[in-house]
């Protein structure tokens, strides 16, 4: 099971970015667990991560949560603004996979 955890100000911006990923993923087969926080809450969120990824709104962060999340071994990205906009769930996902294979 992959677990993608997407970070933004408020957790509300992205949620419907999850939903698009998790059906892309369902669509594929794959088990995922993807869901969003806001930022604050990525130290209590972390159990099992397999990549953390910021929206772009937050990219201000990246060293951060990068400075967190590495001491357990986890990477961390920005979602292309692009992609974000969007709501491009297959390329995010995509996006997610291609980091942690």
């Amino acid at each position: 099971m992959k677990k993608i955890l997407l970070c933004c100000a408020a957790g509300m911006s992205t949620s419907l970015l999850v939903t698009k990923m998790q059906n892309e993923a369902k669509n594929t087969g794959m088990e995922s667990k993807i869901w969003a926080i806001p930022v604050e809450e990525l130290s209590n969120n972390l159990n099992g991560v397999d990549i953390v990824l910021l929206g772009p709104q937050i990219k201000y962060k990246l060293n951060e949560v990068k400075a967190v999340c590495e001491k357990l071994n986890i990477p961390v990205d920005v979602i292309n603004m692009i992609d974000y906009g969007t709501m491009n769930g297959k390329k995010v996902l995509d996006f997610a996979l291609n980091i942690i294979k």
